[in-house]
């Protein structure tokens, strides 16, 4: 007679028994198992489209949005260049002129990664709120449908903007541009 961690003797007679009957109860979880055989897999044929769609959906408004950041930050840090002073101006249209042309160059190294497909355009006239002051607009455009930043994937069109812009303004006193 042996012992089973209790404090009575048990049989071998016993054991066997006791064996017998945990493989009894086995074979249906067995069988269960090779019915379930092959489930995760369709499982996961189901679920994983959609998962890849939601991430993909992620991506790439997450890049559109990315993008209209870096073109409204480079609008306004080329209006700040407008304010810089230009050495070279001979007169208030050349200053104005320098300092457009400043603004832009400024603009467009901020966005270089968009690979120098956002052309800048500085304009500079009278404020319209005040006719005493010279004002510059810079504007930056990207053309998201003819280069967009991730790849559209075939039969899945999500709706994104065909063009990203950002412009800002800056007001500039005539008496300091030169």
């Amino acid at each position: 007679m042996t012992r089973l961690n209790s404090a009575r003797p048990v049989s071998p007679e016993a054991c066997r028994r006791d064996h017998a009957h945990s493989l009894a109860h086995t074979k249906p979880i067995n069988a269960r198992r090779r019915a379930q055989r092959g489930t995760m897999a369709v499982e996961f044929a189901i679920v994983f489209p959609l998962f890849f769609l939601v991430f993909y959906a992620i991506v790439t408004y997450s890049m559109v949005f990315v993008a209209q950041q870096s073109l409204t930050l480079a609008a306004s840090e080329g209006a700040r260049a407008a304010l810089r002073y230009q050495p070279g101006a001979t007169s208030a249209a050349s200053a104005l002129a320098l300092r457009a042309s400043a603004a832009c160059a400024t603009a467009t190294g901020l966005v270089n990664w968009l690979a120098g497909s956002a052309p800048c355009t500085a304009t500079y006239a009278g404020c319209s709120f005040d006719a005493t002051m010279q004002c510059v607009s810079v504007a930056l455009n990207y053309n998201y449908a003819s280069r967009p930043l991730v790849p559209p994937l075939p039969l899945i069109g999500l709706p994104v903007p065909a063009s990203l812009t950002a412009s800002a303004m800056v007001q500039l006193n005539p008496e300091n541009l030169f």
